[in-house]
């Protein structure tokens, strides 16, 4: 594991739940991150306790998602007592739902070429695509990945960092595998039902450059006015 300098890094440590002490202290700057799950596993929840930490340390976030409109955004956030509606009017988060888009329409709409071209969507320090595989996945063949990922590392070599969450049965192996491997980051959120309760896991496969210590495993829950909490007590 490779050391960097403060200054490289992306902070969203928030005490109340200690997770940048599991995830190297903080984001790499120009780096790309992949967090994979299925439904239910908890990407999206993972995505806002970033979105919420990055912005407590004034760090700029554009997102793109295809989970929710930008109402059920805020009060998802609002929910989990992490307030960004401030950060949305003064610009330091950018929330571009396509949910609306996708849910009426049958048509292929080529989302992926409109996602490379949208004028400002990669100015931000954060880009988030929450859920990446949904929005491409009746367009992204094994012939568009290489472009794809090229392009994407043209991003992240603006110093821009990139987190594309996906679900892996969304894609075929041949397009999903290529992202995995590329992926300077690598999460791989697991849940499961235990004594009637969900338990989430939180598998760090790769984490390049971290400044501290990273964890391989983390166990999490989600709770109404608490948000994300760390559960060492559901990894064994």
């Amino acid at each position: 594991m490779t050391a960097v300098n403060m200054g490289n890094l992306l902070r969203f440590d928030f005490e109340r739940d200690g997770l940048h002490r599991h995830l190297g202290g903080g984001l790499p700057k120009g780096a790309m991150a992949v967090i994979s799950g299925s439904v239910g596993s908890g990407k999206s929840a993972i995505v806002q306790r970033l979105i919420y930490g990055l912005l407590l340390h004034r760090h700029s976030v554009n997102v793109i998602s295809t989970e929710q409109t930008t109402k059920g955004f805020l009060d998802q956030m609002d929910s989990l007592d992490y307030p960004i509606k401030k950060n949305i009017m003064e610009g330091s988060l950018r929330f571009i739902p396509v949910f609306p888009l996708i849910g009426r329409t049958k048509d292929r709409v080529d989302f992926l070429s409109r996602l490379m071209s949208t004028p400002g969507l990669y100015e931000a320090e954060v880009i988030i695509i929450d859920t990446f595989s949904a929005l491409v996945m009746n367009e992204m063949d094994e012939s568009r990945v290489l472009s794809t990922i090229s392009f994407f590392k043209k991003i992240i070599g603006k110093n821009r960092t990139l987190i594309l969450t996906m679900d892996p049965a969304e894609l075929p192996r041949d397009v999903f595998g290529p992202f995995r491997s590329v992926a300077d980051i690598l999460i791989e959120l697991k849940s499961e039902i235990m004594e009637g309760t969900v338990e989430h896991v939180l598998y760090v496969t790769r984490y390049s450059h971290a400044v501290g210590p990273v964890s391989t495993a983390v166990g999490f829950r989600i709770e109404p006015r608490a948000g994300f909490i760390v559960d060492i007590t559901s990894v064994t």
